[in-house]
């Protein structure tokens, strides 16, 4: 079974530089030796039913005028990176209605992920609050794979 333990992101992360009172931040944490931009590259490889739920995403939102590009490149995309170093990749964006970072970090063994928004308005309220049962499926889904593909593999019958 994958530990995933909801934890928050550790102090000294520059995510950290953003979050202001009233924020929404989480973070959630697994053993693992990868890199931020594996783990990332992993994670953020969506299964087929993320991208069913991205795909009706971006048609509901369309009308209103919110970011639907799913590149990783250029000023319309919706991960873009923000920063990266060699022990944290810090992806995302701000659009009209909020501003939002996904930060994958490794320390000490461990692969940290961490989302914060900032609600910019209303809309963005509400956006936040009708994503999130999705946002924790998917972030957790995300962790776990990051996870099994950092377990060590049994050498023989039954881990021998």
């Amino acid at each position: 079974m994958v530990a995933i333990s909801k934890t928050p992101l550790p102090g000294h992360a520059r995510l950290w530089q953003e979050v202001q009172p009233g924020d929404f931040i989480d973070g959630y944490a697994v053993q693992s030796p990868l890199s931020p931009r594996a783990a990332a590259d992993l994670g953020l490889t969506l299964p087929n039913w993320g991208q069913a739920l991205l795909k009706l995403r971006n048609r509901i939102v369309a009308p209103l005028g919110l970011k639907t590009d799913v590149s990783d490149q250029g000023a319309d995309a919706i991960f873009p990176v923000v920063h990266e170093d060699a022990q944290e990749l810090i992806l995302g964006t701000n659009d009209r209605h909020l501003d939002f970072r996904i930060c994958v970090m490794q320390e000490a063994g461990r692969i940290h992920m961490a989302t914060w928004v900032h609600r910019n308005n209303l809309l963005g309220r509400f956006y936040l609050m009708a994503v999130m049962p999705f946002h924790v499926l998917i972030v957790r889904d995300s962790m776990r794979r990051i996870a099994r593909h950092s377990a060590p593999i049994a050498s023989g019958p039954r881990g021998q």
